[in-house]
């Protein structure tokens, strides 16, 4: 069992882990923890990124376990502020590469509003050029080409590729008045705001690719 230092956490948990059930029902996530802040890792079925959310601990432990979502989400009772640990499973492949903890350099800093619109934007347009297509144009493989076109392309001055602007839209990590900074380490870039991060590799890096997501 864990305890977190502020109960609104726990319904923020919640959700994170109900939105990634909805686009994937075996949704796994990483829980890390080395003190007082627990990391929580998912990836979130058709981004190809990773998300990370933290979490302030009641009290400092030691955890690093990979888990069922729906286990963990059923585990969680908002009311205390408490989310039980559900056993082990075994992890898929992304969970045993995650980005480095420290060591990024900061390449710009930007407004929540911006990087909304700039998603939302994206969004109008894949449904735009979808609602275009022939009936018979209008296959998997043409839309899942459609939102790899669209959502590989850089955030406007940074390297950033706009499907982690669309992850963090959908997740939520956009609700913050607090601006948000693009990082870089490697071939990893981040996109770090006050309510969580998503974290992609490179363009030309091994990444899963991206599939229709228009939500």
């Amino acid at each position: 069992m864990i305890s977190l230092a502020e109960r609104g956490e726990a319904a923020d948990l919640a959700a994170l882990l109900a939105r990634l059930l909805r686009w994937e029902k075996a949704a796994a996530a990483r829980l890390q923890a080395d003190g007082p802040v627990l990391g929580v890792f998912a990836r979130p079925a058709r981004f190809g990124v990773l998300a990370i959310r933290p979490l302030r601990l009641a009290e400092p432990a030691r955890l690093d376990v990979t888990v069922s979502a729906g286990e963990l989400l059923e585990g969680i009772d908002e009311t205390a502020g408490t989310a039980r640990v559900p056993a082990p499973v075994t992890g898929p492949s992304w969970a045993g590469v995650l980005p480095p903890r420290g060591g990024w350099e900061p390449l710009a800093e930007l407004e929540h509003g911006g990087l909304r619109g700039a998603a939302e934007a994206v969004v109008a347009e894949f449904r735009k050029r979808t609602e275009a297509l022939a009936d018979a144009e209008r296959t998997r493989e043409a839309l899942d080409a459609l939102a790899e076109e669209i959502w590989s392309r850089p955030l406007p001055g940074t390297p950033l590729p706009l499907r982690a602007v669309h992850a963090a839209r959908s997740l939520g990590f956009l609700r913050a008045a607090a601006p948000a900074v693009v990082l870089a380490r490697g071939v990893w870039l981040r996109l770090r705001t006050p309510l969580g991060s998503i974290a992609v590799r490179r363009p030309g890096s091994t990444t899963p690719g991206l599939t229709v997501t228009p939500r």
